[in-house]
């Protein structure tokens, strides 16, 4: 694990992610992060460690507020905490509405897709992750905007089955 996926780590963690505790484990390498811990320790650079050496880091993270920005949704009196089937994040990671920043979104609101059919990427750790319909729907809202920070069951996509 690099530096900067070491940042990317913390940025999402302190950005809206609900986590209180986040401990990875790879190879040699543990990283720790805690946010009720108001001490913050330094990081050694990753190139620096010896190989049986372990790095414990402990972030303090202030309180983030939510995206201000409304979901789009079809039912203006819907709003992301009512009832109603959704598809959800099946990882911790950034959402992506479309495969790169000039192409068209995946889904629109009112949108019928069908199951396998892809409605977004999410990013992990450099790596992009379609993520697709488990069954046929309508969009009803998208619930999660572009480039926001998800974690594992995050609503991403409110719909209705057909």
């Amino acid at each position: 694990m690099n530096l900067a996926e070491i940042k990317k780590l913390i940025e999402i963690f302190n950005s809206s992610s609900q986590i209180a505790r986040l401990s990875i484990k790879q190879d040699n390498f543990e990283l720790k992060l805690d946010k009720s811990n108001a001490t913050a320790l330094p990081v050694a650079p990753v190139s620096a460690m010896p190989a049986a050496h372990t790095t414990q880091v402990q972030a303090q993270v202030p309180k983030v507020a939510a995206d201000p920005a409304p979901a789009q949704t079809l039912e203006s009196s819907v709003g992301a905490s009512k009832g109603g089937d959704f598809i959800t994040s099946p990882m911790v990671g950034t959402f992506y509405h479309r495969p790169s920043p000039d192409a068209d979104p995946y889904i629109k609101v009112g949108d019928v897709i069908k199951k396998g059919q892809t409605i977004g990427i999410i990013e992990a750790m450099k790596i992009m992750n379609e993520i697709e319909a488990e069954f046929d729907c309508k969009i009803l809202a998208i619930e999660t905007g572009d480039g926001q920070p998800v974690e594992f069951g995050s609503h991403l996509i409110k719909v209705e089955k057909v």
